[in-house]
């Protein structure tokens, strides 16, 4: 029976993903640390504020932008978590440190490189993404529930379990997990300086851009192009599948790339692409081994969504 209780998902996400890329990282995870995702968040405030908005009234976004937009905000008042967080990472990192230094890193330098890789990049991304996709599936409804449920469970017991060779057959689950990557990407803005004198076309203009020039990406507009995406504005679970489905994947660019692209040392695009799009398969695949359907409430945060479960239907099949 679906539960009438309700629960946040942001929150235990966030514990989640901490717990998850701590043990990633770490050759341990400290049963006893004082760490936690709060500190965090609390540093990823302080790197992220420029990208921030509280929803203010417009008669007073002048403060929002003066107190978050106009000059950094002072690191002391993080300094005290994030040196918790580098001993920690210290401490319970030693084989990651020690190939670094193989490779001729500083270690504590190496260290503080993997500290904003594991708080910055990965729990900060994951601190998007996941409530995103979990809004997106919630909010499109049971009969979506329904088929993925039906192609998770008949896959995962004809291959004995959850296994890549399983993932790669869930051609709805990639479709979905796709889709949700392309209505809400999880960092949505790019900067840089352009590195060389070049041109950058649309559909129907020409942008020059000259060496040196500071230039802002917003993936949303190449992810919801309407001339790209019939209904760019509507979550359609099934946008991915077949062969024209497939041809639409060159247009998703939440990983700062093409979806058909892989990273490298050349370019600029997500090193985590792949660990990204795994992670989200196995988050739909888990959940729906265990339920049938939900329901959800979805809200806004200064960077993200916040979802909370109004209703959960445990799995009636198996």
């Amino acid at each position: 029976m679906a539960n009438k209780r309700e629960a946040p998902f942001n929150t235990l996400s966030d514990q989640m993903s901490f717990n998850f890329f701590f043990s990633l990282f770490c050759d341990s995870k400290p049963v006893d640390s004082t760490i936690s995702p709060k500190m965090f968040d609390k540093w990823l405030f302080f790197q992220l504020a420029p990208l921030m908005t509280l929803g203010l009234p417009k008669f007073v976004n002048f403060l929002e932008d003066f107190v978050l937009h106009t000059f950094p905000l002072p690191s002391f008042l993080v300094k005290s978590d994030y040196n918790k967080l580098y001993e920690a990472f210290y401490t319970f990192s030693g084989l990651v440190l020690d190939e670094a230094e193989r490779f001729g890193i500083n270690r504590e330098e190496a260290c503080h490189n993997l500290v904003f890789l594991a708080g910055f990049n990965a729990y900060g991304g994951s601190k998007t993404l996941f409530p995103a996709l979990i809004k997106w599936v919630g909010l499109a409804g049971e009969k979506l529930h329904r088929q993925l449920a039906d192609e998770i469970r008949t896959v995962v017991k004809a291959e004995g379990g959850v296994t890549l060779s399983a993932l790669d057959q869930m051609v709805l689950t990639k479709s979905v997990v796709y889709e949700a990557l392309r209505i809400e990407p999880p960092v949505p803005f790019q900067y840089g300086k352009a590195k060389v004198d070049m041109v950058v076309q649309s559909h129907d203009a020409a942008f020059e851009i000259k060496k040196g020039d500071m230039i802002f990406g917003y993936q949303p507009f190449a992810t919801k192009d309407p001339r790209v995406f019939d209904n760019p504005e509507e979550f359609v679970g099934q946008r991915f599948l077949g062969d024209q489905g497939k041809k639409l994947l060159k247009y998703v660019y939440w990983s700062n790339g093409r979806e058909t692209d892989d990273p490298t040392a050349e370019n600029k695009q997500c090193p985590g692409k792949n660990l990204v799009v795994l992670l989200s398969r196995v988050m739909l695949v888990e959940f729906f081994l265990r339920y049938d359907t939900f329901t959800v409430e979805a809200g806004k945060l200064p960077l993200g969504s916040s979802v909370t479960f109004k209703s959960l239907t445990k799995a009636t099949s198996t």
